[in-house]
């Protein structure tokens, strides 16, 4: 029995579903199918039985795929099929859950069957598929008709198809971990989304109490507005106004009236009430169809109004809010990329893997080369080898690659005959090619043989490629689907780029990430489109989702967020009283595929571009170090001084080396030989007077260094030289402390941890450089040792990571900067005409300098001085109260502030020209010209005269800013002379109008933060460029395929009934649209007219030619117009062509566009610096950041006692006050769900009446916090004084709204009036809920860190307006360009411009600004042409969309995850998480009774004492870190008050891991600063162990010591005394505070000698110290039990080291600040003392011992 027992219960554990790794349980989170103890049924856990259900779960998605009535009617004998299949599938999934109910039992045993998550989703599927059974049956009899709403039992069928991935869900971590992680991301997602929800309500109910009902529309007189056709509207349909102060007001003839028509009638989007209302805000949100929502709000009321809330609407939903949803997957991604690591696999390099490498030396140097022992071989001769190793084979290839690309590119199509001749010019060369191509894959696998062919990834490519061609070029397959093996070898064009390899092979690479993210984006849309397919098939003559192919595009076209308004619209309208329960399915699904899908992408991008923790380690060094190595030479425009001979002035010598007289000779020249090398090296220390001068090296080893060649020797010299390169190999891991956090084990308080692992870290290491310990043994710069040559180069060899000196790479930084000023000094001593303006003003001369203090006069808000601290006297200190507007004041000079305003003012007159109102016939935009010519003159003339034109250091023409500012003035001063009153279309004329526009762009050039963004774009545009060409070479693969395959074939007739191109002649009447909305057409024929039939191509797009095909793609990838083009594609060509679309549009707008997303936010990053940095980095500035923006609470502590207050108070605080406070909120703002409007006055009342019961109600919360907090109390909060203000103006209201009988537009006003304050009610939510109030922070913040960005945007759209203008302004309207979009004036140009920002139709728009003759007129001028221009227009609106969209909004994505991980952090990763924070506020908050944000440095103790959480300080066992502390802030402002800032600073230093969070610069200090804490506090423990000594001597006046030291003096040396001491006071804050006179407790021995005084202390390395301060702490107690009688001399010894270095000062007396009471020492120095004190002590101590003796 023991026998069989065994191996069971080994099979058991082994087959249990957790287990253990390292004490952790792990999970694998997958199915649990090898839990068995049944051998009669194993056939369960067979492999083969998992792979059939496996194609099981598949066969029943293909089934139920294809279970629609649709599909049924296609072929009848589809529906038994589908059944026969079922009914197998579900026999074999009902015989597997037997089995396992019988292996774990049902409900009882180990793993019972109903508690496996698992296991009950594969019973609720096997219980789908047979209700799916039974329901077919009845179907199948024509019991239940097949489009009865029964098929939508079968819904959730399509899940089966998780069974077929799950096995991939196993995830080998411990489950506390998956599951702290999943907890984790939902509850972010859940908040953003919730944040996300309440900016939707507040816009909902804005939306309602603006706009209200829009039902007004143009009508023939006399209608109906019951019964309403389409012929008794207005062509087309307009929304209009009955105000005729506002709106639009229909022509002659109609009328504008209020129609009664249903949602279903009218349409489902609105703002009659709140649910109607929030549905349009979400479509508006998502920037699908917003832009005719405004147009209605325009036509039908105030359009300012409409323009406010709409374009408000866009940037805080569309481009704030929705974009927070990035940086939280990003930030969960990055928290699971970590834990799942082993998953997807780590980033290597990009070597094949049939390579490998090894070190090998070669003369001087080592080298890594590749070995090829492990490749297989083929039968080619060495020579044919040597050829295919060679450039030239490779680079032929490539070159034939290339070649067949641009043939392909050229093919284009005419005429219709072409489509019909395959076989011609092309097609032989196309044979041509994949000859060649074949035999290449030959040579190489006759060189390499086919198993070193097959090794690596891309020769397998090309072996596919050469077999796709090869059947592609057979005649029948020729111009078909086989025409993808054809475009893919462009593919291979990247291996000329090694650039673009590396850079697509760090997007890409490793592909697991991506590929699973594709794979569940694929298994998310079939799941999702077989689901929709079983809902909405039953609905009769449906398209959207009849088939599954329908299903599928349906589905694919909500996630690619084009024309999903249309699919949910149809689909709520088709299945009439259930559409609120559709737009919720579309409005989830929607939600979830934008927001976290495609945000998925950008995190897998962004992942991909993150360096590991240990690179940017390296790479910050290295940045460093190329800081330091800054740019030494000239500018080219300086250096040409240095061409021309020396012709130098005599000047005045300021240095004279030696004591003798000499003549006047140049610096330049004495310089040469004084100082041949410069050496800016300062030691700080002080050095031994007998040391000679020491060389300086670095202590850092720089990330580049120099090559030293060293010879190759023995196998001894090559193995010692192998153990250097490891051993700095494992110095460079170890820089910056490591990586690996030491955790230590103990107090739970992070201040105690981060102490004893400072502690820890030291033991291992050392004491520092330079500390007292070295410098006792002799220390020279820098702690090196006199221990001779030898002995220091090996320390230097040996340092440890905290031997790093920053003064290094300053003191580098430095020398560049001074020589560059010294090769600037030269210029100017041997070149008279260097540094002078326009070569003839003086470069001392007093013009030059009053024009110099004009350019740079600049307004100065500093309050106090940044190097001394002192307070700046100021003439205007009332503006420094004002920040915001002080520091703008102070942005730039008062010139540039100047030239701002008239640049301003120059661009609203230009904003007033129209072709109709030009500046050729306005005087007053005449004037406005000539005002900012004159006045820029003017500036330019000053910056000349003061700073030179182009030869001088500051010269205007510098930079990029410079030439483009003097460009814009050279076309203003040109147009301005010339006014051209004739301009055809592209004259000069038109040109110089064009490149006037130029000049919003100025104000680029005079602010600079606006050109840092500027730089910043500049600098990242590289890997931009990159994405670019690889979205470029997509399109161009695509468009060839295109070419090929659609070219010619979209040709149609534009009457539909119309098939030949023989019968298109004559003419058709056309329909025209009247209106969407679902109204009878009326008895009237369909409006329309009769227009000429023609045979061409779609008006927007064609693929005849490579040009147009690429101008179609480009569209495509902004997913604007790709569902025209796959519908004419479907329609023209065939349904198995629209793959094609659908692969361009997901590889484009999945991969490619989120890619400028991924690269701006990378780049964005790494201009800010936070891209090099590590997460604890990262953690620490945002650390720091919260830290800065947090404020002391200012609500007073609760009350003593039991109270009447003190219970208010508690009531207050309460959680259920608090929540009940907000759903009185949410319940006031309910009241807001319909409009308040006078016309329904009782409705109005009642509302009314309602509100004011709320406001009553929120005026007794204010009376309950007053009588709590005090009036002075809560008047300190902000949040409360808002509060209170609401409650002031709803008392107002509620007396105007039940005093005064308000009627008509009075009652309007106060019905705003009371909205405006629910409003704002309703806004204060965000500050009552946590991760709100977080969020909203975030949101604040992006929008004031990207104010410059926003702003240069606006620039940017007002420059491409003023272009619009003149190349668009007059265009014949067409399609999309009409009465609301058009290009007339600048406004009107500036909100079409926004709308193309969110991209509604700017293709189709683009297109109507190409329109050419006949369908236009052609003029003289360009003002009077209706016609537009094609090259402008490509160039226009590609540029527009590409830099707008592509680029400046995703600055916004990268500033929202900035500020994002600023604001809202984990908990966990939170180096104080916002509890802590939370904590030190309310503990501030006791201690500063005077709420004034400061307290005296006295009581930075008592507020350490109170502190409690992880903050808290155990004073029985971390004394000395408290010691620490209390001594950081006495000396940070020497004894003075510590503001709340500078106590939670100090404890987020305490509490952190130095060594991981701070960067090397930071590092450094915080280190300096800590040791010398430590050796001051250790001096201070010595003094006070000293005094004690004294004392104990002192006290015992019955020794013989002291009685011989009163006899050997006549004059008394020291008196006793006793102070009583102070009961307020601790004996250290006596002694810190007291005068000169050291004051002790009752019961203390004081000295007081005659005349003492305090000295500065001695030397630091004759000073005192205690290196192991614990031990003076451990040593305490035997201190106390030692007796009075000094049995050694140890303790003198102690005693002497402190005294010897007194010296005697008589008669004078020292003032001694509370600053250097905290720095120095004090040291006892009386009248009579003697200097010798040394050998006085050891004389009395000899006689001592002589007595004790006798």
């Amino acid at each position: 029995m023991q026998t069989t027992f065994v191996p069971a219960l080994s099979k058991m554990l082994v087959n249990r579903k957790t287990s253990f790794k390292d004490s952790h349980p792990l999970s694998d989170f997958g199915p649990d199918e090898n839990l068995n103890d049944n051998a009669d049924i194993d056939w369960v856990n067979k492999s083969w039985v998992r792979g059939l259900l496996r194609f099981c779960a598949f066969v029943s998605l293909v089934s139920v795929s294809l279970n629609t009535p649709e599909m049924f009617a296609i072929s009848i004998h589809l529906m038994y099929v589908t059944f026969i299949f079922d009914l197998i599938v579900t026999f074999l999934f009902s015989a597997e859950m037997l089995a396992k109910m019988h292996i774990r039992g049902i409900v009882k045993g180990e793993a019972p069957y109903i508690k496996d998550r698992w296991c009950q989703f594969d019973g609720f599927m096997v219980l789908c598929l047979w209700m799916s059974l039974i329901l077919q049956v009845f179907e199948m009899t024509k019991i239940v008709d097949m489009y009865s709403y029964w098929s939508i039992i079968r819904f959730p069928r399509p899940l089966i198809l998780i069974r077929l991935f799950r096995e991939k869900l196993k995830f080998q971590l411990p489950k506390q971990r998956i599951n702290t992680i999943f907890k984790r991301s939902r509850n972010q997602i859940i908040n953003v989304t919730t944040f996300f929800l309440f900016f939707m309500c507040l816009y909902g109910i804005l939306g309602v109490q603006f706009f209200g009902e829009l039902r007004n529309h143009c009508v023939r007189n006399g209608t109906n507005p019951s019964n309403v056709t389409k012929a008794d509207l207005m062509i087309p349909d307009y929304y209009c106004s009955t105000n005729p102060d506002y709106g639009y007001h229909c022509t002659s003839g109609m009328v504008c009236m209020q129609l009664n028509l249903s949602n279903v009638q009218r349409g489902f989007d609105g703002f009659d009430e709140f649910i109607t209302s929030f549905f349009t805000v979400y479509e508006a949100a998502s920037q699908e169809g917003w832009v005719f929502l405004m147009y209605r709000a325009i036509d039908s009321l105030y359009a300012e109004l409409a323009f406010v809330y709409f374009i408000t609407l866009i940037f805080i939903l569309a481009w704030l809010v929705k974009n927070i949803f990035i940086a939280v997957i990003i930030e969960s991604f990055a928290e699971i990329r970590v834990q799942f690591q082993q998953m997807w696999g780590s980033r290597g390099s990009a070597t094949d893997s049939d390579s490998s490498q090894v070190i090998q030396c070669e003369g001087n140097s080592w080298k890594m080369v590749l070995i090829d022992e492990n490749k297989a071989k083929g039968f080619a001769p060495p020579f044919f080898q040597k050829i295919l190793c060679s450039n030239f084979f490779h680079t032929f290839f490539l070159l034939l690659v290339f070649a067949n690309a641009i043939t392909g590119a050229t093919l284009s199509f005419k005429d219709q005959a072409s489509i019909y001749n395959k076989l011609d010019g092309f097609y032989y060369a196309e044979v041509a090619f994949t000859v060649l191509f074949d035999l290449e894959a030959l040579f190489k696998i006759w060189c390499l043989g086919f198993q070193g062919y097959k090794k690596r990834p891309f020769h397998k490519f090309e072996l596919l490629l050469a077999i796709g061609t090869t059947l592609h070029i057979i005649p029948d397959l020729y111009r078909g689907h086989c025409t993808y093996f054809q475009v893919l070898r462009v593919v291979r064009l990247m291996k000329a780029s090694p650039m673009l390899e590396d850079f697509c092979f760090k997007i890409f690479g490793p592909g697991k990430k991506l590929g699973h993210l594709i794979l569940f984006t694929m298994c998310l849309l079939i799941i999702a489109s077989s689901i929709s397919l079983q809902l909405f098939c039953n609905i009769r003559d449906f398209d959207k989702f009849g088939r599954f192919d329908q299903a599928f595009m349906s589905m694919f076209q909500i996630l690619a967020n084009k024309g999903w308004t249309e699919v949910m619209q149809i689909t709520m309208w088709k299945t009439d009283r259930f559409y609120p329960i559709v737009a919720i399915y579309f409005i989830f699904y929607h939600l979830f595929v934008t927001l976290i899908v495609i945000s998925s992408f950008v995190a897998v991008i962004l992942d991909n571009l993150e360096l590991d923790e240990e690179i940017k380690k390296l790479k910050q060094l290295k940045a460093r170090e190329q800081v330091t190595e800054s740019q030494q030479k000239l500018p080219m425009r300086l250096r040409v001084f240095t061409k021309f001979p020396n012709h130098p002035q005599m000047v005045y010598l300021y240095k004279i080396p030696s004591d003798f007289s000499m003549s006047q000779v140049r610096d330049s020249f004495m310089r040469q030989f004084s100082t041949p090398e410069m050496n800016l090296t300062v030691d700080i220390q002080e050095m031994s007077e007998e040391n000679t001068t020491l060389v300086k090296f670095s202590p850092v080893k720089l990330v580049r260094q120099d090559v030293v060649g060293s010879k190759s020797g023995g196998a001894m010299e090559k193995r010692s030289g192998i153990t250097l390169i490891v051993r700095d190999s494992a110095q460079q891991k170890m820089q910056v402390c490591g990586s690996t956090q030491l955790v230590p084990t103990g107090p739970k308080s992070l201040l105690s941890q981060q102490y004893q692992l400072r502690m820890d870290r030291r033991s291992m290491r050392g004491s520092r450089p330079g500390s007292l310990k070295t410098r006792s043994m002799g220390a020279k710069e820098n702690g090196d040792i006199h221990l001779g040559t030898t002995t220091s180069s090996i320390l230097n060899r040996t340092r440890t990571p905290d031997d790093y000196d920053i003064k290094v790479w300053q003191q580098r930084k430095q020398q560049a900067e001074i020589k560059r000023s010294q090769q600037e000094e030269d210029l100017r001593e041997n070149h008279p005409l260097f540094d002078t303006p326009l070569f003839t003003v003086g470069r001392e001369s007093r013009f030059r300098k009053v024009c110099q203090m004009i350019v740079n006069a600049q307004y100065n808000y500093t309050l106090r001085d940044p190097i001394t601290g002192k307070e700046l006297n100021s003439k205007y200190k009332s503006v420094h109260k004002l920040s915001f507007c002080s520091k703008l004041l102070g942005l730039v000079t008062y010139l540039d502030w100047v030239m701002i305003m008239v640049t301003i003012l120059s661009c609203i007159s230009m904003a007033f020209e129209t072709p109709k109102r030009r500046i050729m016939n306005t005087p007053e935009l005449q004037i406005a010209e000539y005002a900012f010519v004159i006045c820029m003159s003017i500036e330019m003339g000053l910056k000349v005269l003061a700073n030179g034109f182009f030869f001088t250091p500051k010269g205007i023409v510098k930079d990029f800013g410079g030439m483009l500012n003097l460009f814009i003035y050279a076309v203003s001063v040109i147009f301005l002379f010339w006014m051209p009153e004739e301009a055809e279309r592209d004259s000069p004329a038109q040109v110089f109008m064009l490149l006037r526009c130029l000049r919003p762009l100025r104000i680029f050039v005079l602010v600079p933060h606006m050109r840092k963004v500027v730089y910043e774009l500049i600098r990242g545009f590289k890997e931009i460029i990159l994405v670019s060409v690889l979205l470029v070479v997509l399109m161009f693969m695509f468009a060839i395929y295109g070419v090929h395959v659609l070219g010619g074939k979209l040709h149609k007739c534009n009457d539909p009934s119309i098939t030949t191109k023989e019968e298109c002649r004559g003419t058709f009447f056309q329909k025209v649209f009247v209106t969407k909305m679902k109204i009878p057409n009326g008895t009237e024929s369909d409006a329309g007219f009769y227009v000429p039939r023609t045979w061409s191509n779609p008006y927007n797009f064609n693929f005849d030619n490579i040009g147009s095909a690429m101008l179609a793609l480009f569209e495509v990838l902004s997913l604007e117009g790709w569902l025209e083009v796959r519908d004419v594609i479907i329609e023209r060509v065939g349904p198995e062509h629209a793959i094609y679309v659908h692969v361009f549009v997901f590889m484009g707008y999945m991969i490619g566009l989120t890619l400028f997303v991924g690269v701006v936010i990378a780049n964005y990053s790494e201009n800010k610096g936070t891209a090099l940095l590590t997460v604890d980095q990262r953690r620490w500035l945002d650390l720091k950041g919260r830290i800065k923006l947090a404020q002391p609470l200012h609500i007073p502590p609760r009350p003593d006692g039991t109270s009447f207050r003190a219970k208010m108070y508690d009531i207050t605080q309460h959680k259920k006050f608090k929540a009940g406070t907000v759903f009185l909120i949410l319940i006031n703002c309910a009241l807001l769900g319909v409009p308040w409007k006078s016309s329904d006055a009782r409705q109005t009342f009642i509302l009314g009446s309602l509100s004011a019961v709320c406001t009553l109600l929120f005026l007794c919360e204010v009376v309950i916090k007053m009588i709590a907090l005090t009036p002075k109390g809560y008047w300190t909060s902000r949040r409360n004084r808002f509060d209170m203000l609401l409650t002031f103006l709803g008392i107002i209201w509620i007396i105007l709204h039940f005093t005064f009988n308000l009627t008509g537009q009075e009652s309007d006003a106060n019905n705003v009036f009371g909205v405006i304050i629910i409003v704002l009610r309703f806004c204060t939510i965000c500050g009552k809920h946590a991760a709100l109030k977080m969020l909203t922070q975030t949101v604040v913040m992006s929008v004031l860190k990207s104010f410059f960005i926003i702003t240069g945007m606006f620039l940017l759209i007002l420059f491409y307006a003023y272009l619009g203008v003149i190349l668009f302004g007059t265009v014949k309207h067409g399609y999309n360009l009409g009465r609301q979009a058009n290009f007339g004036t600048t406004p009107m140009a500036i909100a079409l411009l926004f709308r193309i920002v969110t991209g509604e139709d700017w293709n189709k728009i683009m297109h109507d600004c190409m329109v050419a003759p006949p369908f236009c007129t052609i003029e003289g001028n360009f003002w009077e042409s209706d016609c537009g221009n094609v090259t402008a227009s490509i160039v226009y609106f590609f540029s527009f969309y590409i830099i707008i969209t592509y680029i400046v909004l995703n600055l916004l994505v990268a500033i929202i995850m900035e500020n994002f991980s600023l604001f809202y952090s984990n908990e966990e990763d939170a180096l104080l998480n916002y509890n802590d924070i939370r904590n030190f506020q309310n503990t501030w908050n006791i201690v500063d009774v005077n709420r004034k944000g400061v307290i005296p440095v006295r009581r930075v103790k008592f507020l350490l004492r109170l502190l409690k959480g992880r903050l808290e300080v155990d004073l029985e066992k971390e004394r000395l870190v408290f010691k620490h502390m209390c001594y950081e802030m006495e000396r940070l402002h020497g004894g003075m008050d510590v503001s709340f800032h500078d106590v939670i600073s100090m404890l987020s230093y305490r509490s952190v891991d130095i060594c991981k969070s701070l960067q090397l610069e930071e590092l450094l200090a915080r280190q300096e600063l800590e040791y010398t804490i430590e050796e001051e506090v250790a001096k201070q423990t010595i003094r006070n162990w000293l005094d004690s000594c004294l004392k104990r001597i002192r006290a015992k006046e019955h020794t013989n010591l002291i009685s011989n030291l009163r006899a050997t003096n006549e004059q008394p040396l020291f008196t006793l005394t006793e102070q009583p001491s102070s009961a307020a006071e601790s004996s250290e804050d006596n002694r810190n505070e007291s005068p000169i006179v050291r004051t002790r407790k009752k019961g203390m021995v004081e000295l007081q000698p005659p005349n003492i005084l305090v000295q500065p202390p001695p030397p630091p390395s004759l000073s005192p110290t205690l290196r192991t301060s614990p031990r003076v702490e451990k040593d305490r107690p035997t201190l106390k039990k030692r007796s009075g009688r000094l049995s050694s001399g140890s303790n003198f010894k102690g005693l002497t080291v402190n005294l010897s270095q007194t010296s005697e000062i008589k008669g004078e007396t020292l003032t001694v600040s509370p600053l250097q009471k905290t720095f120095t020492e004090s040291v006892l120095i009386g009248e009579n003392v003697s200097t010798n004190i040394q050998s006085w002590w050891g004389d009395q101590f000899s006689q001592q011992q002589q007595e004790h003796e006798n």
